[in-house]
């Protein structure tokens, strides 16, 4: 019977021990610290937050020399440097090179972990790769499939849903960054809850 006892014990002991051990956070809890890490991320950059309302209100361009992002309705902020091929005045070339369905899309890009405060992948210095997906549309929806590059080698074929937004904003060779929040990132950044920022190069378009 006291060995039974001594059993019982120890076997709640060690219970109680992977439970104290246990620092799993909560989704609540990781939402959290994404949102912190993303507000922490503006401060530290002097990002100016504006809204779709102002964004709509002067052209659908933000201001590089006041350091202006959008906060889209999607959670993706957004800030366009360049809409386009321009001329040396900064007139678009070329307005009509819009995103069409079953487009290939070209990318140069950096990716930085907001959470982790590092360069997690790039393609910038890579002249042998260039990141390509296939952009379809239908009444209802827009989605991007990787076909080569390093994006679909870490994190699969789909491309994230905040690579998507800018396209109904830019043309050929726009160059944007973006601030994605999990839910608009690739896989990895949707299972742990990650925040991503994004320096697009180019979006070539053909």
């Amino acid at each position: 019977m006291k060995k039974l006892t001594l059993f019982f014990l120890a076997l709640i002991a060690v219970c109680l021990g992977f439970q104290g051990c246990d620092n799993s956070k909560t989704y609540a809890e990781m939402l959290e610290d994404e949102k912190n890490g993303i507000s922490d991320f503006i401060k530290k950059n002097n990002i100016k937050v504006i809204t779709q309302s102002e964004f709509y209100a002067q052209d659908s361009v933000t201001d590089v020399s006041k350091n202006e992002y959008v906060q889209l309705a999607s959670g993706v902020y957004m800030q366009i440097v360049k809409k386009g091929i321009e001329d040396e005045s900064g007139k678009l070339l070329n307005p009509n090179d819009t995103v069409k369905n079953n487009d290939l899309i070209l990318v140069r890009f950096m990716e930085y972990s907001i959470l982790d405060g590092d360069t997690t992948l790039t393609n910038l210095h890579a002249t042998e790769v260039v990141d390509e997906f296939k952009y379809t549309e239908s009444s209802s929806s827009i989605a991007g499939i990787f076909t080569q590059g390093y994006m679909s080698m870490y994190y699969g074929t789909s491309v994230p849903a905040g690579w998507l937004v800018p396209l109904s904003y830019v043309r050929d060779r726009a160059h944007v960054k973006l601030i994605v929040p999990s839910k608009m990132g690739h896989q990895t950044a949707m299972q742990y809850v990650y925040p991503y920022y994004y320096d697009i190069q180019k979006y070539q378009i053909y």
